[in-house]
């Protein structure tokens, strides 16, 4: 009797390990579709069309380039010191094309102030990198003055030579 009784005791052990375990196995694998799911969800909405078309609409217009005549002045120099040129070719970046008209009629006002300005420039205020840049700044702001209200947005070199 003794052994019918561990036998039947026995016996409902065996049957709720089995349920437990399906039990498990159901829970993991319903939280594995739960997470899969969700990354699916994630990727359509992060990741697909929308991305796309954002982009698209993000994308800047390409800038405008507008040439100015080539530029040719003597700069100043120390009594007794040789003669040095400042020989310069710059282009005006403009947002839209509609600047273009706007600014054209005002290139001999343009070229005047560029001419005026650089005249009074030494060479040793154009060396280095840190003299370029302050140079481009300040042609930058002087034509802005001079094409107001218009807006350009840098003024861009594209060929400089002291000599």
């Amino acid at each position: 009797m003794a052994d019918s009784d561990q036998t039947e005791e026995g016996a409902p052990q065996e049957a709720a390990a089995p349920k437990k375990s399906k039990k498990k196995l159901i829970m993991i694998a319903a939280a594995a579709l739960l997470l899969l799911a969700g990354g699916g969800a994630g990727w359509f909405f992060f990741f697909r069309g929308h991305g796309e078309e954002q982009r698209a609409e993000a994308a800047p217009k390409a800038p405008i380039f507008l040439d100015v005549p080539e530029v040719l002045v003597n700069l100043i120099g120390a009594p007794g010191e040789r003669i040095q040129y400042l020989k310069v070719k710059v282009v005006l970046e403009l947002k839209e094309e509609k600047q273009v008209d706007a600014i054209k009629p005002t290139m001999p006002r343009v070229s005047d102030i560029f001419q005026t300005y650089m005249r009074e420039l030494r060479a040793s205020d154009l060396n280095g990198s840190a003299g370029l840049f302050r140079l481009k700044e300040e042609l930058t702001r002087r034509v802005n003055v001079a094409v107001a209200p218009g807006q350009v947005s840098a003024v861009l070199f594209k060929e400089i030579v002291i000599q």
